[in-house]
């Protein structure tokens, strides 16, 4: 009697209620033990739904009917997504890294879907498939990889950049996209010709335009000022996810997709002065549906074909990242980027995407190709997105592994062999700069103010290029390696600055300079409080600590204010 009431109330519970129970508690899980290893939480969220796909859960808890129901909700993920992404669309990023995204992401996106397309094509997928398959995996996840690169301590590296650049034109791209596959998808009962869809198309993006101008311009601007006046957050919150969601349905009753809609309402707020309140008050919102997004596509893995095939899976998967690898490495070298920081660039963007999974699922539902490919392309997307944080850990050994063995050694350091080679070799008494980012640029102007010659070493080939036009003596060269510290006369130099905060590039180049100038001041920079007595140990004299000089600041600041 006592078991029989928690089996009549669990009967009363609707299932859809009750598998999200256990999908949410799944995730939990899932994701501890994943944060524990230090992997990525998507490819938790991925496992957790194959499990329950598998385990029997899924009959147990209403089938299918719930799984639609789910899938629906995580549609909306998706719609976020695209919102908070035109949100934080920014013209100013894009115009600083404009050379790095529109070539190296051009190149990168062009060659991608040139491969991935003539590749599928021969297998007997139709150009349809092909498209969607090549724009597929030419996607890289934006996510995880500068989540990586954060965890590395590596975020404003030259190789961080190049991804970054690269990840907003695949935005840019994937945008545009978006617009064009209600043409290439097969639909039911479709006869238009191509001509008379592609007008069609035109004609109602144009309308779009219009409305969403004209929204953008007067009517979200009026409304959001009317609600912050009332002081009601859950009314501004409301506002925000109605004005999303009333973009993205006018585009989808467009045909148009919800999903440029969505993006249009967040490029509407962009620029306003709402942009970081609404920031705050949507991205818990889209964590959520875009959780329950990951967990619906694991819920299409059917273990069992994926067991099947895990030989075409794993060889997927490691084509994909080794190929994207190469590729993205190769375009970054040819962009100026040194041969390290290219690698990390390449390893970076070697997985599928957020978006690789959205496209694969519209295929899927088009029939684009047979169940057990559908399979293969999921598991192995998926599995790449997983695999990137380990490999991310893996680039720097692997670079200086393959530096050793004389890979990137033939390159001359020096920007210019002739005249700069001279310029530097008359050179004495001087400062040796490494890295020119915002705390290199301000020490080097204060040295030069003080009358003390100075010499930066960068990787970064655009500053390179703007310190030469400025009449700065600049090596594009790499602190690690023992040929560029032959090349900055560093026997007559009075002092050495590592400002950049990366400990272990810090480590490598101590080692160089205090083999051949054991009595030369070092200053180094350290981002952890950890780094600090590991670099004065190597021989740095100073160590300036970001997190104690940051704690500082705040410590005044707040006296100063309380005083006030």
């Amino acid at each position: 009697m006592l078991f029989d009431l928690p089996l009549a109330a669990a009967e009363t519970i609707p299932p859809i209620f009750a598998l999200l129970a256990v999908m949410l508690g799944g995730v939990v899980l899932v994701s501890l033990l994943l944060l524990r290893l230090q992997q990525s939480l998507l490819a938790g969220y991925f496992l957790c739904g194959v499990v329950i796909a598998n385990s029997g859960i899924m009959t147990l808890l209403g089938g299918g009917d719930s799984q639609a129901q789910i899938a629906n909700m995580a549609e909306f993920g998706v719609v976020l997504l695209m919102f908070t992404l035109g949100l934080e669309f920014s013209l100013g990023e894009l115009k600083y890294l404009r050379r790095l995204a529109f070539v190296g992401g051009g190149f990168q996106m062009g060659l991608c879907i040139a491969l991935a397309a003539a590749v599928v094509f021969g297998f007997g997928i139709g150009w349809q498939g092909a498209v969607v398959l090549g724009v597929a995996l030419a996607m890289s996840s934006t996510a995880v990889s500068l989540k990586s690169f954060q965890d590395l301590g590596l975020e404003s590296s030259p190789g961080a950049r190049m991804a970054l650049a690269v990840a907003i034109f695949q935005d840019l791209f994937i945008i545009a996209f978006f617009l064009l596959v209600p043409l290439i998808l097969p639909q039911p009962g479709e006869t238009k010709a191509l001509g008379a869809s592609l007008g069609s198309l035109v004609l109602r993006g144009a309308l779009f335009v219009v409305f969403a101008g004209v929204a953008a311009r007067w009517i979200i601007p009026w409304l959001l000022n009317a609600v912050t006046r009332t002081r009601n957050r859950e009314l501004f919150t409301l506002t925000v996810i109605g004005c999303c969601v009333g973009l993205a349905f006018t585009g989808g009753l467009l045909g148009l997709g919800l999903a440029l809609g969505a993006f249009v309402a967040g490029l509407a707020v962009s620029e306003s002065i709402f942009k970081h309140r609404i920031l705050a008050d949507v991205m818990p919102l889209k964590d959520l549906f875009l959780t329950l997004f990951f967990v619906t596509v694991g819920l299409m893995i059917d273990v069992k074909m994926a067991a099947q095939h895990w030989q075409p899976i794993l060889a997927l998967t490691l084509v994909l990242m080794l190929g994207k690898t190469a590729l993205i490495t190769t375009i970054a070298r040819k962009l100026g980027l040194a041969h390290r920081q290219a690698l990390m660039a390449g390893i970076g963007l070697c997985s599928a995407g957020e978006f690789s999974l959205v496209l694969l699922r519209l295929a899927g539902e088009s029939a684009l190709w047979s169940d057990s490919t559908q399979q293969i392309l999921l598991s192995a997307s998926a599995l790449s997105m997983g695999l990137l944080p380990a490999a991310m850990r893996f680039g720097t050994p692997l670079a200086i592994w393959l530096e050793k063995r004389g890979w990137g050694r033939r390159k001359v350091a020096l920007s210019d062999a002739g005249e700069l080679r001279q310029r530097v070799k008359g050179m004495h008494d001087h400062a040796i700069i490494c890295g020119h980012g915002p705390v290199g640029e301000k020490l080097n102007k204060e040295l030069l103010d003080s009358g003390v010659t100075t010499l930066v070493i960068e990787l970064n080939a655009e500053t390179v290029r703007q310190l030469k036009r400025h009449g700065q003596t600049v090596l594009f060269a790499d602190a690690t390696h023992q040929e560029t510290w032959e090349l900055t006369q560093l026997a007559k130099a009075r002092l050495v600055a590592l400002t950049f905060p990366d400990a272990l590039i810090n480590a490598q180049a101590l080692a160089i300079i205090r083999e051949s100038r054991p009595d030369i001041p070092v200053l180094a920079r350290a981002r952890f409080a950890s780094d600090v007595e590991r670099l004065k140990r190597l021989g740095a004299t100073v160590v300036i600590n970001d997190e104690q000089e940051a704690s500082r600041a705040v410590a005044d600041a707040a006296i100063t204010l309380q005083g006030a």
